[in-house]
């Protein structure tokens, strides 16, 4: 048998450079084709219509031919396996192809569209039809390609390395777009690892983990005016009303099965735009193993879920949002992975894409790990996840998770269990880097796409640009304004006017970012109850208040986000394991909440005055904030030229009347929202449409009017 020590490493798994032994070389004047096939019996070369018989080097399966004359480019194998005959082409006869510079800009943490290098790809090869993969591990002691195809045999498709750069690579002839597949990787300890790609595009259904080998999007779009339209989007005034979604629990099949991207393009969409949203967001779509993480445990960065169907599904149901004039926003999270061996988890026996130290490394709250943002390969990773979902999907931005979490190098621990930066700070230096990068790419590559930040503490300059010396993102959510708003609404009407500060207080700081006012998924699960539970009172002031909380939102400065089952006063906090109770629409409470979100959602859309001005202190006056004795709050909203509207909340269920409100203009103000309305399942007391101003000033207005504030309730009124 024969003895070169090579033979003895590929029969053991231990072949570190397998393109230095396998494949066809030259052996002074002879050529020389090895090939490793363990599970054939015969292997017969097929060269220029002739035929010569490989002879058999290992009883283990390694095959040698041997001639005077190169074998024509690219041969043929005719392998016999169990009495089947079957031909195939050597992947060890085609050279690697990724480029030196690609590996370069890899290396150095500014490439933005990895996902072309790593991964699978369908590829070509002098006429030879294939897939290619590549993966970064870089202290792997030899990585495989493994999957059905052949036999799961991590010594018979062997990666090559790219010297230094970390990066192995095969292409593999003949295999077929759609094979399963994983990476096995012998670390430097010895012990084998099986892995899913990093870079994968779709993967088989949980809680199976292979990824599908070359899958391409194909989708034909139809969004192109969407498209155009959104570069030259001046969203900072322009209504932006978002519909938060989780797609496994909007709604179900009565068996329980989830509605397909195609389904919810068919459900989902016309019921958003019937609701008059401008946009969606959805909670991760990106591919994760539990249902009960609700995506924020991501697997796999590049992969639509399976869940729902194909990548090209997800694409139809964008495309379906956007020739609907719906955008759709993508969550997205950069700031920990799960634990799961199969996959990111130190990948390839090292941590690689996490820090080996658990002060950095380990993330408490949710026991997950946190990317390493100084490691350059996973700048790279994380850049080339974003840029693939918003070139490749269409999305019109990211809504960032959990950014604190990666600002802060002490975020949820004690003393001693963390790690200060160089400067002896708490702040996260490569996080805040990675951040700059993140929101540079984007505002530059996606003209018109969004990126939208979680970020719970004072971190200045969240949503101002880079170059000003802030994070760059496009808006902030108000964690302050929703932690006081949700807390007001949760107090007796009787104690509100001790606590009127908590809605007065945000316009303090709400012009230093781009806010947004989430009503977000977080508040509507783990025991805090749905926004109606939160509301204080018998059945009659729950459904008052909460249709009081939705209009101050939509009336106050800032940009909208809700989540599902808020627009029909959704009984129960959130369960993700079922749809939303939509069997309540038949109670005339819960279709009167639905009624006016439908209105109020209009009503926001057409008036400039409620969102042209959003980040600006112009675009807002109090006109009586300290009425404490009422528990009354009125303010104007100012737009363009002179645009205004009247907005008044009577925050107790005791009726204001005669209520006299300053008033800018002297003219009839027309009442276009009363959230008392009978439609809405309110008393409907009002003010029959219409006030004629009186040249009465009051409230530092130059005119003035009586009005009758129903209980708990919001009044708008636009000039004529």
């Amino acid at each position: 048998m024969h003895s070169d020590p090579r033979t003895e490493a590929l029969i053991k798994g231990h072949l570190e450079d397998p393109f230095a032994f396998l494949g066809p070389h030259l052996d002074g004047d002879v050529h020389v084709i090895r090939v490793f096939l363990p599970h054939a019996s015969e292997v017969w070369l097929e060269n220029k219509q002739e035929k010569s018989q490989l002879k058999q080097s290992h009883i283990n399966g390694l095959y040698v031919w041997r001639g005077k004359k190169a074998p024509q480019h690219p041969y043929r194998l005719l392998v016999t396996e169990n009495g089947t005959e079957r031909i195939l082409h050597d992947c060890y006869a085609f050279q690697k192809q990724i480029s030196g510079h690609d590996l370069h800009l890899f290396n150095e943490g500014t490439m933005h569209q990895a996902y072309h290098m790593l991964g699978s790809h369908t590829a070509e090869m002098q006429g030879v039809k294939g897939i290619r993969f590549a993966v970064w591990a870089p202290n792997a002691r030899r990585v495989s390609v493994v999957g059905d195809f052949n036999h799961w045999d991590g010594r018979m498709h062997l990666m090559g390395a790219h010297g230094s750069s970390g990066v192995w690579e095969i292409f593999i002839p003949d295999l077929q777009q759609g094979a399963l597949y994983k990476f096995e990787i012998l670390n430097n300890n010895g012990s084998l690892l099986v892995k899913t790609d990093p870079y994968a595009n779709a993967f088989e259904e949980r809680p199976r983990t292979a990824a599908l080998a070359g899958i391409n999007i194909t989708h034909p779009w139809h969004d192109q005016q969407w498209m155009t339209q959104r570069h030259d989007w001046e969203w900072m005034h322009k209504p932006l009303n978002i519909y938060e979604v989780h797609l496994g629990s909007w709604k179900r099949h009565p068996d329980g099965r989830f509605y397909s991207y195609r389904e919810l393009a068919d459900s989902l969409v016309p019921y958003v735009a019937e609701m008059h949203y401008t946009h969606i967001e959805l909670l991760p779509v990106s591919e994760h193993p539990l249902d009960e993480s609700w995506g924020y445990q991501t697997t796999g960065y590049f992969a639509a879920s399976s869940r729902y169907g194909t990548p090209d599904d997800l694409c139809y149901l964008i495309d379906r949002c956007h020739q609907a004039g719906i955008g759709v926003f993508i969550d997205w999270v950069p700031a920990h992975f799960p634990e799961d061996g199969f996959a990111l988890a130190h990948f390839d026996g090292t941590a690689l894409y996490e820090h080996e130290d658990p002060r950095l490394g380990k993330h408490q709250d949710w026991g997950t790990h946190i990317f390493n943002y100084g490691r350059n390969e996973v700048k790279s990773f994380l850049l080339s996840s974003a840029h693939y979902w918003l070139s490749q999907f269409h999305f019109d931005g990211l809504r960032v998770d959990a950014v604190a979490s990666m600002l802060y190098l002490d975020y949820s621990r004690k003393p001693g269990e963390w790690i200060p930066n160089k400067f002896g700070g708490r702040e996260n230096l490569e996080a805040v880097d990675f951040l700059h990068e993140l929101n540079i790419m984007v505002h530059e590559a996606f003209p018109g796409a969004l990126t939208l930040a979680e970020e719970s503490t004072a971190w200045a300059g969240v949503s101002r640009p880079v170059y000003l010396g802030g994070l760059g993102f496009s808006i902030k959510w108000n964690m302050g304004w929703m932690n006081d708003t949700l807390s007001f609404f949760h107090k007796d009407p009787v104690h509100r006017r001790y606590e009127l500060n908590r809605l007065t207080f945000s316009q303090l700081y709400a012009y230093s970012e781009n806010f947004m006012l989430p009503l977000s998924h977080d508040e509507v699960v783990h025991g805090k109850g749905s926004l109606l539970d939160k509301m204080p009172g018998d059945a009659w002031q729950k459904f008052a208040n909460l249709r009081l909380l939705l209009s101050y939102q939509m009336s106050s400065p800032g940009k909208k986000l809700s989540f599902m089952g808020n627009e029909i006063a959704q009984g129960r906090e959130w369960r993700a394991s079922w749809e939303l109770d939509w069997w309540q629409l038949g109670i005339s409470q819960h279709q009167g909440i639905q009624n006016m979100v439908r209105d109020l959602n209009r009503i926001y859309r057409n008036t400039p005055a409620l969102y042209q001005y959003d980040f600006e202190q112009a675009g807002f006056q109090w006109l009586d904030c300290q009425d404490t004795e009422n528990t009354v709050l009125s303010f104007l909203r100012w737009g363009k030229d002179g645009q205004v509207a009247v907005v008044l909340l009577n925050l107790t269920p005791v009726p204001r009347h005669p209520y006299r409100i300053g008033l800018p203009y002297d003219c009839n103000y027309r009442e276009i929202f009363n959230s008392d309305a009978s439609s809405y399942g309110g008393g409907n007391l009002g003010n029959s449409g219409n006030v004629r101003a009186q040249a009465h000033p009051w409230m530092n207005q130059p005119y003035s009017a009586d009005f009758m504030l129903p209980p708990l309730s919001c009044i708008i009124l636009l000039p004529e």
